[in-house]
């Protein structure tokens, strides 16, 4: 989820122009897929709900399931069998610039922006999220400006969270984390204030801990972003088909259709593992679906 550095627009032009001869045309990964029959999905393996490893030692997640019925329309299209090749990728900074690349097809659990958009192509966004600020339950911060002041906020380096800390608060001592866990420990400790980073995967990392100990503030998100999957550019058959899947997943859920009505509520849902109003999900599906054509009833029931 992190953003390239150190990489300019011109140094970026310079890579693609000499990364495929002149006088060929570079193979799509639609083409790929469709003459290989393999999917390959880079992926961390530490953010709940989205991907991560579960008690039995199994990747598992609302991005994994997500990828699975990408792989099902992939299926479709084609018709010939599709399996998914997982990367675990545990660097950001090495996913994003391997999705960009082409050495992975496709990523997903990537908060949208507009600078990672000048390098990938995003799909519809099956998730909303925003930055909000993770303290402990006796904490007096507010998540506003000005009681950030001079308090120290845990972030990781070039993520969403120290990006908005850095607009809201210049005074707020940012202190880098490698990951949201190594923070808990310090927090606990006093050694911070507040942890900076996405609403629902530090949702989901509390839940390792005692979730009782901890607060989220602000009750609205600091900044809000969609989540989506993410493929090198120019590869519009395989983001037509990530996107169909996508919306599929929502007006299935519109429709109270029990395979992606189970999907969604498996992860944040209904008695999910974050848990998010049912009206919410179902105001933001509506809001996604209704920008998009109506997929027939037909094709949505093809398991």
């Amino acid at each position: 989820m992190i953003m390239l550095k150190n990489m300019s627009i011109a140094a970026l032009g310079l890579l693609i122009a000499f990364s495929f001869p002149q006088n060929a045309k570079a193979e799509t990964i639609f083409e790929k897929v469709s003459r290989t029959g393999v999917l390959t999905f880079g992926t961390r393996t530490d953010i709940i709900p989205y991907s991560y490893v579960d008690d039995k030692q199994e990747l598992t997640g609302y991005s994994v399931d997500i990828i699975e019925l990408i792989r099902q329309e992939l299926q479709r299209k084609l018709n010939r069998p599709i399996t998914v090749e997982f990367k675990v990728i545990k660097n950001p900074d090495e996913l994003m610039e391997k999705v960009f690349k082409g050495e992975i097809d496709i990523a997903c659990n990537t908060q949208f922006t507009w600078q990672r958009e000048d390098f990938v192509d995003f799909s519809i966004p099956y998730s909303l999220s925003g930055i909000r600020l993770l303290t402990t339950k006796n904490s007096t911060l507010t998540g506003t400006s000005e009681s950030l002041s001079g308090k120290r906020v845990g972030v990781i380096p070039n993520s969403m969270g120290e990006v908005v800390m850095k607009a809201i608060q210049p005074k707020a001592i940012l202190v880098p984390l490698k990951e949201a866990e190594e923070g808990f420990a310090a927090l606990k400790e006093g050694k911070l204030d507040a942890i900076a980073g996405d609403s629902i995967v530090l949702a989901g990392t509390i839940l390792k801990s005692n979730p009782d100990s901890y607060a989220m503030v602000p009750v609205q998100p600091i900044a809000r972003y969609g989540v989506g999957c993410i493929v090198p550019q120019n590869n519009s058959m395989l983001m037509n088909s990530v996107n169909r899947a996508i919306a599929k997943l929502m007006q299935g859920y519109l429709l109270g259709d029990k395979k992606y009505v189970d999907i969604v509520n498996r992860w944040v849902g209904t008695n999910g593992v974050v848990e998010i109003p049912q009206e919410l999900i179902r105001a933001y599906f509506q809001t996604i679906v209704s920008t998009h054509e109506q997929i027939p009833l037909t094709d949505t029931s093809q398991r």
